[in-house]
């Protein structure tokens, strides 16, 4: 009796140019080359040292609400970092302690003070390219240590 053969893998019976094609990987959600990666509350964020700051990818899954997901974690009412970049994707709307809101919709430059309350608004991810300088970045940018009125 004659050894089986392994079997090959059964192939598609269609040729390559009817396949449907694979959807392109989006480099906007992929991680970036060389930064250290984490997740906290859900948020992907991708950081790389730059000159005296930091760069950093943001992405806030549909869904998120800082107060809901963060807040325990970061153990203060409001988020009090600092937010200068440009939202590249999505929809992001918030509050201040005093009430002022925001409405911000890619593709735009943001600047969101200390102080505040977002979340994602949609079905799509918000993706956040931000400029830091970790504790130093409101100072850094001349914005004020939390909102308030001019």
């Amino acid at each position: 009796m004659k050894p089986k053969r392994p079997r090959k893998p059964a192939r598609s019976k269609r040729p390559a140019s009817k396949r449907p094609p694979r959807p392109p990987r989006d480099p906007l959600l992929g991680r970036m080359a060389g930064a250290d990666h984490r997740e906290v509350g859900g948020v992907s964020i991708d950081t790389t040292r730059v000159a005296n700051g930091r760069v950093k990818r943001v992405c806030y899954p549909p869904g998120f609400r800082w107060s809901t997901h963060m807040k325990s974690l970061v153990n203060t009412p409001l988020c009090m970092h600092a937010h200068v970049g440009f939202l590249a994707r999505g929809r992001v709307r918030g509050t201040y302690a005093d009430g002022c809101a925001f409405d911000l919709a890619a593709p735009r430059a943001v600047v969101i003070e200390p102080g505040h309350d977002a979340w994602v608004v949609g079905k799509d991810t918000a993706v956040l390219i931000e400029f830091d300088t970790e504790n130093s970045t409101a100072a850094r940018f001349g914005l004020p240590d939390s909102h308030r009125h001019a």
